[in-house]
């Protein structure tokens, strides 16, 4: 069994960098690229990287059609393009504190379509990440059209974990890695092609490269680390992701967050790492 310290630094350094491959997509969607083009990008660079190393067999191929697998595969796409177009107009903190409306989502579709029924602790821990949801997204305060995307990528998310929740079982984790590769670079490809291709300086290139890498490898890590731990180990782990997104806003971009979306980001953060602690008890 991975021990907790190596384990906790594997999954922070893969959710880093999605946070990395998201600043360069901020940098490029604030410099008039269109999100659905970094967004199709991201993910054909992406499977274009990653298809060697995912053992994928001609057999398979019909997968690639299964209802279920499309699903999963749409839901990620279009939490993608609603990420990157909040990005524009948002703190990138901000953006993936709304975002973390997705673990409550995947919960209430575990407990109507599987039935799963968490601890009391665990229920606890989520609603108390979803305040700190809405302190960040401060509804009813001029909540803005970004933070509004930024829920509907958490929302998009949450039915991605549910979906890989059903289809674990069924699949190789580097199948349901490069499927939702694969299939959101054809499904964004119109999406793409109606924005044009754009006119990239050297340094907008460098920007998709590490756009498209970033969360590649990030991806790839992250499959890496749920075969070394039980899912239920990863997941509090991801919310870490959230100390690289305030930190990469305020470098790349001089992003603060103010009191109240400071307060939201802390609550989230404690809800993840209480679950780790709580998931750690059990297991003893």
């Amino acid at each position: 069994m991975q021990s907790y310290a190596g384990l906790l630094a594997l999954v922070f350094t893969a959710v880093s960098l999605v946070v990395v491959g998201d600043t360069f997509g901020k940098l490029l969607t604030t410099s008039g690229i269109s999100p659905f083009f970094v967004a199709w990008s991201r993910f054909a660079l992406a499977a274009l990287v990653l298809l060697p190393m995912s053992g994928l067999r001609r057999a398979e191929l019909t997968h690639l059609r299964a209802p279920r697998v499309l699903l999963r595969g749409a839901l990620i796409a279009g939490g993608i393009c609603c990420i990157l177009t909040a990005l524009r107009s948002e703190p990138i903190a901000n953006v993936f504190g709304a975002f973390f409306i997705g673990p409550l989502v995947s919960f209430l579709l575990a407990r109507i379509l599987m039935g799963e029924r968490p601890t009391p602790l665990r229920a606890a821990l989520l609603g108390l990440g979803f305040v700190g949801v809405l302190l960040v997204v401060k509804p009813g305060f001029g909540v803005t059209p970004g933070m509004i995307l930024a829920l509907c990528a958490g929302v998009c998310y949450g039915g991605y974990l549910a979906t890989t929740r059903l289809l674990a079982g069924a699949y190789r984790p580097r199948f349901l890695l490069i499927s939702q590769l694969l299939i959101g670079t054809v499904l964004l490809a119109p999406l793409a092609a109606s924005a044009g291709l754009p006119e990239l300086t050297p340094r907008m290139w460098v920007w998709l490269a590490g756009s498209a890498l970033g969360s590649a490898v990030g991806n790839y890590l992250l499959v890496i680390a749920n075969r070394r731990a039980e899912a239920t180990l990863i997941a509090p782990l991801v919310y870490t992701q959230l100390i690289t997104a305030t930190l990469m806003g305020i470098a790349v971009f001089g992003e603060w967050p103010d009191a109240v979306a400071l307060s939201g980001l802390v609550l989230i953060l404690a809800s993840g790492l209480g679950a780790l602690v709580a998931q750690r008890r059990v297991r003893v």
